[in-house]
């Protein structure tokens, strides 16, 4: 596949991602570095170096994203309300929360709407932009398109596949959770995405945003190719 961006608009397409529970201080400054020099969108992290990240960008245009309810989704509504206003107060441009997968099995659908609509509401107040972490690893195709069309209504700005953390990335999901949000709402795709051909794909299937670690890997090779 060729895309036509260049490198520049390829790497702003990229939340460069460090999400390792044993991740230290100078994990963080080397990701801010590159994320920087790059130019990648965003640093994808869990909620705690939010503020560090956010002083180690600062003066630059690469978004602090938070993981909130990481990477299992099984906290109530009001603790991932919570973890997000404090995200957002240490300085997280960017919310990616993860659904709660035990009610989306049950068919609670109306839970997954107000855990929806709750983080949105609060993001949107803020100006800090929403994503909703499907981990569509565990969901049927059925499940898929019943989170997107609640995603459709509430309309945060991302839909995204997955944490990384389950049991598959990043795959033809991506065109299914597109062909049912059309343009209301972007999609990311994440999970898996470790060399070009699978970031060209996830863009081709309709990604918007792809989230993954081998970001430098990435543009070092879309660079090599199109020198």
């Amino acid at each position: 596949m060729t895309i036509n961006l260049t490198v520049k608009q390829l790497a702003n397409k990229i939340d460069h991602t460090l999400l390792k529970a044993d991740a230290q201080e100078a994990d963080f400054e080397k990701l801010c570095q590159e994320a920087r020099s790059y130019g990648f969108k965003m640093v994808a992290i869990n909620s705690y170096p939010v503020a560090l990240c956010k002083k180690l960008l600062d003066g630059s245009l690469v978004h602090v994203g938070a993981a909130i309810g990481f990477p299992l989704g099984q906290t109530t509504i009001q603790t991932k309300a919570f973890e997000t206003k404090e995200a957002i107060k240490n300085g997280a441009d960017e919310i990616d929360y993860v659904i709660n997968l035990s009610k989306l099995k049950d068919g609670d659908d109306k839970y997954i709407e107000e855990e929806m609509q709750t983080i949105v509401d609060i993001c949107k107040k803020e100006d800090v932009l929403s994503k909703v972490i499907l981990e569509t690893c565990y969901l049927t195709d059925d499940e898929k398109k019943k989170v997107c069309e609640i995603a459709k209504e509430v309309q945060p700005d991302f839909v995204k596949t997955t944490t990384g953390f389950g049991s598959a990335g990043a795959t033809a999901d991506v065109k299914l959770m597109k062909e049912v949000v059309g343009d209301k709402v972007k999609v990311k795709a994440a999970g898996g995405i470790r060399d070009l051909k699978t970031a060209k794909d996830m863009l081709e299937a309709g990604a918007d945003r792809l989230g993954m670690s081998s970001s430098v890997k990435v543009i070092e090779e879309y660079r090599a190719e199109q020198s």
